[in-house]
């Protein structure tokens, strides 16, 4: 997911429209989360019809007055817009947790090309590698809201944050999925050897109190 952005400039959906151009900022924004790729245009009126869905499909998922966690999930505006002023007035109908790509940025009509986006709206959804979970879950979101997320998760085989260090998310080796599932592995392989240590100590006790009862020395 990373590497799919890590040479651009992501803007953030607020006033200021911030950029978000920096490798820290890029990987602790898009590091292990579910992306959505929203391709769309204000002249499209099924794009229209369907931004107020989507906006509130991902506010129930990310706003702090809906959830208590939010879900490692992004959306980000692949704008498909004949003109920035389009561009602008669609951004307002969008979330302003969401990212999209300057209209000048080039990189919109490469996406566009590279997922073979054919129909507006389509809400590509990736897993964290980057490849494709959902061709276009338009109708999933309309159909399932939220629980449309619980599938994905599972389906992604997502990592918990929790499992990840807060200083490992600025370094350069997160840029790869594969060191937080490493990590996750050492937990679980540590926590056997811990129990199956512990399951030894009790036994050893045990054989010891055995051989008291008898009259016979412990081991």
């Amino acid at each position: 997911m990373v590497d799919l952005f890590m040479d651009r400039i992501l803007l953030k959906n607020n006033r200021d429209q911030d950029e978000l151009d920096t490798e820290r900022e890029i990987i602790t924004r898009l590091q292990n989360r579910i992306l959505m790729l929203f391709f769309a245009s204000a002249a499209c009126q099924s794009c229209q019809q369907f931004a107020p869905t989507l906006s509130d499909f991902f506010k129930r998922l990310t706003d702090e007055f809906y959830v208590d966690r939010s879900a490692q999930l992004v959306l980000l505006y692949i704008s498909l817009d004949h003109s920035e002023e389009q561009q602008e007035s669609f951004l307002k109908q969008l979330p302003k947790r969401s990212l999209f790509l300057a209209y000048e940025d080039p990189y919109r009509r490469e996406l566009e090309a590279m997922f073979n986006v054919e129909e507006l709206p389509t809400v590509l959804v990736l897993r964290p590698d980057c490849s494709i979970l959902v061709p276009n879950a338009v109708e999933e979101i309309i159909c399932l809201g939220p629980d449309c997320y619980r599938n994905w998760q599972e389906a992604a085989e997502l990592i918990d944050r929790n499992f990840m260090i807060n200083e490992d998310l600025g370094q350069k080796s997160m840029c790869r999925l594969r060191d937080p599932v490493r990590r996750v592995k050492y937990k679980v392989e540590s926590d056997r050897r811990k129990k199956k240590k512990e399951k030894w100590g009790r036994g050893g006790e045990g054989d010891e109190e055995a051989g008291r009862n008898e009259g016979g020395a412990p081991f």
